[in-house]
């Protein structure tokens, strides 16, 4: 109820002041998955789930707990506190629990914000792989295209969800966690530059469109 609450109110703000468009919405599966996206900003969690109206977890950095009041509010929403100068253990447990009551886990792979000028992928850690190998769950990659801006559109571009079934029954070991990390970072990347090549195409073909009226 809380999050439902807190949902509805953050959706009206943001939908006038940060508008945002979900495209391949479709290619959201029913049930269990992971969402593997690029991280932009600070809102970047925040639109996505205001926008996509089914309830997600996300794993969230223990820092935001801190404060008692933001820290029980960031659990009812659906965060997941985790130390990320550690194994944290705790953090691994929720996860995988969340996963197999066939709930959705949200992880940015890239562990912190991109502050590349064409936000291109940085390095992708191996959580991602490590929990759609344990719990047998799908992938699914996704894409912000720009950081968003006040009373500017954001896309977020999601992407056909992929298993990494070739590892499943696998010891999850380095080898293996880096070979499937390999995997979910090519999809990420082969995703990106679909969205840049069509985002290329229609301002081209705009441009031809106003050089050419009819």
């Amino acid at each position: 109820m809380i999050f439902r609450i807190a949902q509805f109110l953050v959706a009206i703000y943001l939908k006038i002041f940060y508008p945002t468009k979900i495209v391949g919405k479709k290619n959201l599966p029913k049930g269990a998955a992971i969402l593997s996206c690029n991280h932009t900003s600070n809102f970047d969690a925040i639109l996505i789930a205001v926008n996509t109206w089914e309830k997600k977890y996300y794993l969230t950095k223990k820092e935001w707990f801190e404060n008692k009041l933001i820290g029980w509010f960031m659990k009812k929403i659906g965060c997941i506190k985790i130390d990320r100068n550690s194994t944290d253990i705790t953090a691994v447990k929720n996860c995988l629990k969340v996963l197999k009551e066939g709930k959705k886990l949200f992880i940015f792979p890239e562990g912190t914000r991109n502050k590349s000028e064409d936000l291109s992928l940085g390095q992708v850690k191996q959580g991602v792989s490590m929990f759609a190998i344990k719990a047998k769950v799908p992938v699914v990659p996704m894409y912000i295209s720009s950081r968003p801006r006040f009373c500017h559109r954001t896309v977020i571009t999601v992407g056909e969800p992929f298993e990494l079934s070739d590892f499943y029954g696998q010891k999850a070991n380095e080898e293996v966690l880096e070979k499937a990390s390999e995997i979910v970072a090519d999809k990420m990347k082969t995703l990106q530059e679909q969205v840049i090549l069509a985002d290329a195409e229609k301002k081209k073909a705009k441009k031809k469109k106003v050089k050419n009226p009819v």
